[in-house]
């Protein structure tokens, strides 16, 4: 049958599998527009109050559902105001097709109106991108997309549509949803070496990240714990790979993660990383992490071996596969020693957690400290409740404090850090999933983006938004605390803006909390409402996020705040 370009871009997103966009029209994608109009029946439109939010809703569309995500941007200012969400989901790999329109081929190198090679400007932070200057490739370029995104690693991937080529006509087939690449598999010789070291070792810890969300091995990652007699610890990607309440995980390790977690790591001398990429926050100084231990890097992605931490043994292939391979090669032990220092570790961890609740409680029962605030949110959360989070002391109170029961219900900017990621992509989650989402941000990161209420309202998207408002942009101001003589340079924000008038601006309930039975009240309701609801919570702005691993410091100078009582 013979369609136009337009016309081709939503019945090829159909043929996908694609059954919500998000995006914001303008003058180089009106024919696009039109057609979803014309189709609105059989694909759901978001629209975004920013691109950026559009970008990021797609971002968490896939990070809730295991979905591409998909957006749409106009030319010029529409398509670069993509292009964080692009980076952010590029550094996550995360499964995107994002779609721009740009001016007419006749006029493009003449800096016409809107006009932006953004080609060009997302090459880097893509994993493929294309300009189509035929209509007659149109088709198979965005089913090509489809499959570049989710096949092997996933990644973002940018389809730029001149004007011109979507107004042209050409024949279209329909064809089935495209298959993914096929996965290359381990060597065996790998495998085997993988399996001898860790049957040949002593204190074995597992540590998974991002790259385990999506392999549906979790249940395989208990079981090969149990039977080698290992602990499990995550980074920040990582987090709900594992539930939380599983008796071998230790939670993230890390720059701010758990005590437990990191000694574990730091005391191992077996590390096996399954989709992981050893990056700076999880390291701290790289010549002195985990010196003791032999390294196995099992990825999908060639790129990524070596490439931070030189590794004992890189396994590239896929990684269900070859996790599977290794687990059953793997020999049934007991490591009794291990298990020892492992609960020491935890008891310290305890002890740690528990001075910390005993200073609060002398600070005052009044006020809401971050680890209360949490109490209260897993109290009322269930396993199936998304958690979104922007960027900053929040993101890692989250990450430290919150349970999880399932996979994909953490939802958080980790490579890229990216304020502002969070309100559009809780948006995107509670949309895709049809879960109830809770973003927990701060008044900083929240002040970036904040005018997505709009499309939480205008979707009745059922998010419940959490504001840890502390007045200052807390991580750098505890960076300057630490380690910049508490110069305070542009991190106490002293903005007038009250959240709640704000919220009931933007047509939503808003709720100023400032103790914590006052916010545990206010969740409570919240959670149980049918839509958007705002908490304004008033938290210290003093507080810490810790553990943590000063700059160019190892886990051996952890900060665990006895340094500070001393």
């Amino acid at each position: 049958m013979k369609l136009t370009g337009a016309q081709i871009i939503v019945e090829t997103l159909i043929e996908q599998g694609v059954t919500d966009v998000f995006g914001y029209p303008g003058g180089q994608v009106l024919n696009i527009y039109d057609e979803l109009y014309k189709n609105s029946d059989r694909i759901n439109h978001i629209l975004a109050a920013h691109e950026q939010g559009a970008a990021h809703a797609a971002d968490g569309y896939f990070r809730g559902t295991g979905k591409t995500g998909v957006c749409i941007a106009t030319s010029g200012p529409g398509a670069t105001n993509l292009v964080t969400g692009i980076a952010t989901a590029m550094l996550d790999s995360v499964a995107m097709v994002a779609i721009t329109g740009n001016v007419s081929c006749n006029l493009i190198g003449k800096d016409s109106f809107q006009e932006i090679d953004i080609t060009g400007i997302t090459l880097p932070i893509t994993k493929h991108n294309y300009f189509v200057n035929d209509v007659n490739d149109l088709a198979d370029t965005i089913r090509e997309a489809f499959r570049i995104a989710r096949s092997g690693r996933p990644g973002p991937v940018l389809i730029d549509v001149p004007k011109d080529v979507q107004c042209a006509v050409c024949e279209y087939e329909p064809q089935p949803k495209q298959e993914l690449y096929p996965l290359e598999k381990a060597k065996e010789s790998d495998i085997e070496k993988a399996a001898q070291l860790i049957n040949e070792c002593k204190r074995p810890y597992i540590y998974i990240g991002g790259g385990v969300i999506g392999t549906e091995i979790y249940e395989d990652v208990k079981k090969l714990a149990d039977k080698i007699d290992a602990v499990i610890g995550c980074t920040l990607m990582g987090i709900s790979a594992i539930p939380t309440d599983c008796e071998r995980f230790l939670g993230m390790q890390g720059m701010h993660g758990h005590y437990a977690s990191s000694q574990a790591l730091n005391h191992a001398d077996l590390i096996f990383g399954i989709g992981i990429r050893f990056s700076d926050r999880a390291t701290g100084n790289k010549s002195k992490f985990a010196v003791t231990a032999k390294k196995i890097q099992l990825d999908i992605d060639f790129a990524e071996i070596n490439k931070n931490i030189t590794v004992d043994l890189g396994v590239l292939g896929d990684v269900a596969d070859a996790f599977r391979r290794i687990a059953d090669k793997c020999e049934k032990k007991s490591r009794p020693e291990w298990a020892d220092t492992i609960a020491g570790f935890k008891a310290k961890e305890k002890e740690i957690d528990q001075s910390r609740r005993q200073k609060e409680e002398k600070a005052g029962k009044g006020i809401i400290f971050p680890d209360r605030f949490f109490d209260i949110v897993n109290s009322v959360i269930d396993e199936d409740t998304v958690i979104a989070t922007d960027v900053g002391q929040h993101q890692m109170w989250t990450a430290q404090y919150c349970k999880f029961g399932k996979t994909r219900k953490f939802v958080s900017s980790g490579g890229l850090g990216t304020m502002g990621f969070g309100l559009g992509a809780a948006i995107g989650a509670a949309i895709g999933s049809k879960d109830k989402t809770v973003l927990i941000t701060g008044d900083g990161s929240f002040g970036m983006n904040l005018n997505e209420l709009a499309t939480a309202v205008s979707y009745n998207a059922n998010v419940v938004i959490v504001i840890m408002n502390n007045g200052v942009l807390g991580m750098v101001r505890q960076w300057q605390t630490l380690f910049y003589n508490k110069h305070y340079s542009n991190t106490t924000l002293n903005r007038k803006t009250d959240f709640v008038k704000l919220a009931e601006a933007f047509g939503l309930k808003g709720v100023r909390t400032a103790t914590p039975e006052e916010f545990e009240k206010a969740f409570k309701e919240a959670f149980d409402t049918n839509g958007p609801v705002l908490i304004d919570c008033l938290i210290p702005s003093d507080e810490f996020v810790l553990p943590m691993l000063p700059p160019g410091g190892s886990m051996d100078d952890m900060i665990t705040g006895e340094e500070m009582d001393a």
